[in-house]
């Protein structure tokens, strides 16, 4: 019998997925465990297995398609299944004559017997025998596709005839020559994009229709994405549900920036980065210890106040598909060199698209750190259901007036913004600045930081 095969439960609250490609077509013929879908959805990019040893019969999802928990997928047949009523009926003597045309016959006749078709591509060819999808991870896939590359036409060298990032990119360099133009990703077809359906956002007040932008000038659509359509969602629901305030301050960050330099080579030669986001991690946690009261949720239905007795960070991740938040968890129980490693290993699957459901869950306070790119300072939007998200702007060298009014002196000073956006409804603004503050210790005294942790 016809096997439907549905989208799984993929747990953590997770109810929907985007169609990123579909791997197989109609009609081929499939081993258990092969990859025949990617899907991508607010956690990760994952490759779905064929559950079945068998064949292809009908594809019922496109990519770019959004598809929900329990909607089929594909439909399969079982190895020997639908094989007898397939079986084409033995040709004549006269079926059997040659009948293809005469520059068809000259073709195959220049042709290496023995040797299957081959592809080529613009000036470079890349010469493989066509055997259905290559194996490859979706990081590596989603690569080919930006590129405007078919990663069935790219020659594999990784195990187990797996291509491989450098693979993609080696063709590229070779087929994207002056005399070779790598075609763009094709638009998502209109048709298409009407089907496709679109979750409505949070109830609220009613937006007013959108003018005809298109009567002004040339414009462009561009769905919404999986990662980026989350977002949206989330933060709607973070804007309308929370009343945010925000408190900002300023660390002198001239001790510790010293302390990680000293220490720095060695985290590097655990495989780790000491990075300053590790710091505030590890300050956080110790200040959380402190307040508990922002280490929590609120539950209006029940009016209660959730505080949780674990403390696991999450920290934001910029990518190429969006911003994500990978949690690393029991904070207060691990050492800075442990956070250092764990926190660069973390960021690595996240930016790869490796990052598990578990990765990118189950936190109790966010870090943002936008001080690689630079800026003053920020507003950031709590991670709902969280009650607190601590925000980190670019460390500058600024002059600093050292002593008092009768005796000072200007020096220079490695200065950090920090700001603590809060829940108003579980935490008020005298908190909020007691608990930056010890955060601010912690920060300015790495022999604090080590004692209280």
């Amino acid at each position: 019998m016809p096997v439907e095969f549905k989208l799984p439960d993929l747990g953590e609250g997770i109810h929907e997925g985007e169609i990123i490609e579909v791997l197989v077509q109609e009609g081929d013929k499939v081993e258990d465990g092969q990859s025949v879908l990617i899907v991508e959805t607010d956690k990760a990019t994952a490759e779905v297995p064929s559950p079945v040893t068998g064949s292809v019969k009908e594809i019922k999802v496109k990519a770019g398609q959004t598809v929900r928990v329990g909607e089929v997928l594909m439909v399969f047949l079982k190895q020997g299944e639908g094989e007898e009523e397939k079986a084409p009926p033995p040709k004549t003597p006269e079926e059997k004559r040659e009948t293809r045309p005469p520059e068809e016959k000259e073709k195959k006749a220049e042709a290496p017997a023995g040797k299957a078709e081959e592809v080529t591509r613009g000036t470079e060819a890349e010469k493989r025998p066509i055997e259905g999808p290559v194996p490859a991870a979706p990081s590596t896939r989603r690569l080919a596709r930006e590129l405007g590359i078919d990663i069935n036409r790219v020659k594999p060298t990784g195990t187990g005839g797996r291509v491989t990032p450098d693979d993609v990119r080696a063709f590229a360099e070779r087929a994207g020559g002056p005399e070779t133009e790598i075609p763009s990703r094709p638009p998502l077809r209109k048709e298409t994009e009407e089907k496709i359906p679109r979750e409505k956002p949070p109830e609220g007040p009613e937006a007013p229709p959108l003018p005809q932008f298109e009567r002004v000038g040339q414009v462009e659509r561009i769905p919404l994405r999986s990662v980026r359509r989350t977002t949206a969602k989330h933060v709607a629901i973070a804007w309308s549900q929370i009343p945010h305030v925000t408190h900002m301050d300023v660390a002198d960050l001239t001790e510790l920036e010293a302390f990680r330099r000293k220490y720095k080579e060695q985290v590097v030669a655990q495989g780790g980065n000491l990075s300053m986001t590790v710091l505030a991690i590890k300050a956080v946690a110790a200040a959380l210890k402190k307040f508990p009261l922002f280490n929590s949720s609120i539950d209006m239905e029940s009016e209660e106040i959730i505080i949780k007795h674990y403390h696991n960070i999450g920290f934001a991740v910029d990518t190429d598909r969006g911003l994500l938040v990978p949690v690393i968890r029991d904070v207060d129980c691990k050492s800075i060199f442990d956070l250092a490693v764990e926190l660069k290993e973390l960021t690595e699957r996240v930016r790869q698209g490796k990052a598990s459901n578990e990765d990118l869950s189950g936190g109790t306070f966010t870090i943002t750190n936008v001080g690689p790119m630079g800026g003053t300072g920020l507003s950031p939007i709590i991670n709902y259901p969280e009650v607190a998200i601590l925000g980190m702007a670019q460390a500058r060298l600024q002059p600093v007036v050292a002593g008092d009014e009768k005796n000072y002196e200007i020096v220079a000073r490695l200065m950090l913004p920090l700001s603590i956006t809060f829940d108003h409804r579980v935490l008020d603004g005298a908190e909020a600045a007691r608990f930056l503050n010890m955060i601010i210790e912690f920060l300015e005294d790495p022999e604090k930081l080590f004692i209280m942790s």
